[in-house]
């Protein structure tokens, strides 16, 4: 009887275990969550992207310096406050829904008659 009652609930259980794993599984497979996920990836591989642009940045002012000084060059480093930031980002038009075309483009109607032709 004891036996019976065991694997009765290691069965349930598992059950329980398989069947919470698997609804699991299909929410993360949902395209919402697809397209979240794909987000967050976009965003972290952005940052990685700046902090590399600035790593170079600072690697080239650092290599401009040290050509300078081996040159015998008197050129003061610049400093400007731009060296640890990047230029702000631009928004394309075809990416912003409310941008309106500013030119139009007519197609002029030309007769066709394929009488004229022979």
């Amino acid at each position: 009887m004891f036996r019976r009652t065991f694997w009765f609930t290691a069965g349930a259980a598992a059950g329980v275990w398989a069947t919470t794993k698997v609804n699991r599984k299909l929410k993360q497979l949902t395209p919402e969550s697809l397209a979240a996920q794909a987000a967050n990836k976009a965003v972290e591989t952005g940052h990685r992207l700046k902090d590399f642009a600035l790593d170079v940045r600072a690697g080239m002012v650092q290599r401009e310096a040290e050509l300078g000084e081996a040159l015998g060059l008197d050129v003061p480093p610049v400093d400007n406050g731009r060296d640890h930031e990047l230029p702000s980002p631009r928004r394309r038009a075809a990416l912003d829904p409310t941008a309106r075309p500013t030119t139009t483009y007519s197609i002029p109607t030309i007769s066709y008659n394929r009488n004229e032709d022979h």
